[in-house]
């Protein structure tokens, strides 16, 4: 006996081991986990559930990973136009993140995760911020799976740039912080939440904060996750501090492994990209990012090829600064970025995007065995894509749709261990008037405290 069942999907997309697609596809669920998967005839004969919902006309996904994303970034969407990486830093997010007090950040965190539970993702992996147990909070009541961790830097002027004094912190206190909050929050949420150690970025950060967090990491048995080689100012940053580039610097330091996850990596070496393969360092790519801010990463980038090697990269959409938080858009510029840089129409297949969305994305987030495919013993995550849209017709091959053509608004439903929490498009979990409302009452004392309302006034005039 099943507590749900799935029945009657058009295509089911299970991307399990042998990459099944399913025609009038069922997935059967009982106690968060999935116990049948298969044609619906069989499925309903070997699984009879009390609750029955159809997925007729609609294509069903395991849930999507949402690799990388600052919650706490939502409330900047707009902040940060125009602007390089130096800029994009230290002059419009990190003064905006300073500004944020904690019911502003815990506003911000519930409008991220309404926009990426709406838009069909799952589980995400928060970038890390000085809020993760409101980040774990807001998730988990929203019925969704996350990792989060707390912000840690201790080197206050880099070549980059100077931090705000709101995050200046002793080498001792980062770790201290950084194990507390592992301590609190791993497993937290009936394990739906998981928590590692991170830090920022790297020139921002002392060896010993690296080796330190890379021990606690190990420690507990948790990830540790930073950004590097996300644009030329990191790369050369590095070498000036370091005399090494920033993946070299990490593999001299001996935290390369398995359970670290780099962001971006688009300005990796070849010596760097090599070093990734051999440590099985997890990667995630963000393409929105580069291409608002110009980072270069599609045009430097080796996604392509580190997927061919066997590298787990997952896809991410970063933050709400960059404008979209819809993982179906970050598949098509994924695509369709590397096949434009190169010239190539074959760069990157529709097939491994979809791949890096779910089974990479899972990986990405130390949850291969659980989450991302459509298989019996995973955990019952799942989307269903309403196929009667207009921007999914003609429906020849839905992969190819799903890549090319879906958004995240076409998502109809959004099942997380077997619990549905959205239906029809609206979420059921979370109050999506009053999360709206809350951020539009907080943004214009944010804008205020940053004192960039006169850098992004629109250019037109306003009448």
């Amino acid at each position: 006996m099943a507590d749900l069942r799935i029945d009657h999907a058009d295509w089911l997309l299970t991307v399990d081991r042998d990459r099944r697609i399913v025609r009038d596809g069922a997935v059967a669920v009982a106690g968060g986990r999935i116990v049948g998967v298969g044609r619906t005839a069989e499925v309903a004969a070997a699984h009879p559930a009390p609750r029955v919902v159809s997925a007729r006309g609609m294509v069903v996904t395991p849930g999507l990973v949402d690799a990388h994303i600052h919650t706490t970034f939502q409330l900047s969407r707009g902040l940060a136009d125009e602007v390089g990486s130096k800029r994009f830093l230290f002059e419009r997010m990190y003064p905006y993140e300073a500004a944020l007090d904690a019911d502003d950040a815990r506003a911000s965190i519930a409008l991220c995760v309404l926009e990426l539970l709406k838009n069909g993702v799952t589980t995400f992996i928060d970038a890390g911020n000085y809020q993760p147990a409101a980040t774990a909070a807001v998730a988990a009541a929203a019925g969704m799976r996350c990792v989060v961790a707390r912000s840690s830097f201790d080197v206050t002027r880099s070549a980059m740039g100077r931090l705000p004094a709101a995050f200046v912190e002793t080498t001792d206190q980062a770790l201290a912080r950084a194990a507390a909050a592992v301590e609190a929050l791993d497993g937290a949420h009936d394990g739906r939440v998981r928590a590692w150690c991170q830090f920022r970025g790297l020139n921002n950060s002392t060896d010993a904060l690296i080796v330190g967090l890379k021990a606690l990491a190990d420690g507990h048995g948790v990830g540790l996750q930073t950004h590097a080689c996300f644009a030329r100012d990191t790369m050369e940053s590095s070498r000036a501090q370091h005399g090494t580039t920033e993946i070299e610097r990490l593999a001299r330091l001996g935290v390369l492994g398995p359970n670290l996850l780099l962001v971006h990596c688009g300005w990796a070496t070849e010596r760097e990209r090599a070093l990734l393969r051999e440590h099985d360092v997890k990667v995630v790519a963000a393409p929105s990012s580069s291409l608002h801010n110009a980072y270069g990463n599609l045009r430097e980038g080796h996604v392509p090829e580190l997927l061919e090697a066997g590298v787990a990269v997952g896809l991410g959409s970063d933050h709400a600064s960059s404008g979209i938080v819809d993982l179906c858009q970050e598949m098509f510029l994924i695509a369709g970025g590397y096949r434009e840089v190169r010239e190539d129409a074959a760069a990157l297949a529709p097939e491994r995007v979809v791949e890096m969305a779910t089974v990479h994305g899972a990986r990405c987030a130390l949850m291969e065995q659980e989450i991302g495919a459509l298989e019996v013993g995973r955990r019952a995550d799942l989307v269903l894509f309403d196929a009667a849209r207009p921007e999914w017709q003609p429906l020849y091959n839905p992969v190819a749709n799903l890549v090319y053509s879906a958004t995240g608004r076409s998502v109809h439903t959004v099942i997380v261990d077997g619990r549905v929490l959205v239906e029809g498009g609206r979420a059921l979990s979370l109050d999506e008037p009053a999360i709206v409302e809350e951020a539009r009452r907080r943004a214009p004392g944010i804008l205020a405290r940053t004192g960039l309302a006169a850098a992004i006034a629109p250019r037109w005039p306003v009448v």
